[in-house]
């Protein structure tokens, strides 16, 4: 069975003792249970800035899962001054998903981005991002459900001949909807596989590697419903299954 690291996010809690805080790394059980129900061991990676570490942990896992989270990528890393509807930053968690995303990129080893961490593979390969649905894109749906994750909200349309179509096997598929950003270029060596039917980008893969796929919704979160998020997952993981 292949060890999928999944990167984490981080936090705080407030202490046992009055007026303290404790730090917390966190990470939404649906990711672990995704890996594991379709045939991987999940391995959480705890945020560091230790180049060393690192490169250890992707000599100890053989595919990388870029989670999402509740927080904003520094426009700075695309050229852009932050505008007044970004939301929270988390340098450390991008600065270590962006070292990650690298060194697995370098040892063309499967990589599946979520949310977040399509627009962070975006990003890293010279992409950019709008900032601000609402704002930004006048005309675009609703990219907010007030629905839960485990229930999806609206269509995309998947690319004929892309990777992703070759899993899913479907020309469109339903998909639950939780950001406020999306990607406006698509980054250098990557394509657009999936887009929403306002022309959002719902997804994106490489060209270059084995297996590097992005999507813009959380399918961890409609696997047991889906049988589309649930080809993903189980693709990947037979990816990162196989040694090159």
């Amino acid at each position: 069975m292949p060890v999928i690291g999944i990167t984490t996010d981080f936090g705080e809690m407030p202490s046992k003792t009055k007026g303290q805080n404790d730090p917390y790394i966190f990470l939404r059980e649906a990711y672990i249970n995704a890996i594991e129900e379709n045939g991987g061991i999940p391995l959480l990676l705890p945020i560091t800035a230790n180049i060393d570490l690192i490169e250890h942990y992707t000599e100890m896992i053989d595919g990388l899962l870029i989670t999402g989270g509740n927080f904003d990528i520094d426009p700075r890393y695309y050229g852009e001054e932050l505008s007044s509807r970004i939301g929270e930053i988390k340098e450390e968690r991008t600065a270590f998903e962006m070292a990650m995303a690298k060194h697995a990129l370098d040892k063309d080893m499967p990589v599946l981005g979520i949310c977040a961490g399509m627009q962070l593979l975006n990003v890293l390969s010279g992409g950019t991002l709008y900032q601000d649905i609402p704002t930004q894109l006048k005309d675009a749906i609703n990219h907010q459900q007030k629905k839960t994750r485990e229930n999806a909200s609206h269509s995309i349309k998947v690319t004929d001949n892309s990777k992703l179509f070759r899993i899913i096997n479907n020309k469109s598929t339903m998909v639950n909807s939780t950001h406020h950003q999306a990607v406006k270029d698509v980054g250098k060596g990557l394509i657009a596989n999936a887009a929403a039917e306002d022309g959002i980008v719902e997804g994106i893969e490489s060209i270059n590697h084995r297996f590097v796929i992005a999507v813009q919704w959380h399918p961890e979160a409609l696997y047991k419903k889906s049988r589309d998020a649930e080809a993903l997952f189980k693709e990947f993981i037979k990816e990162s299954a196989f040694k090159k």
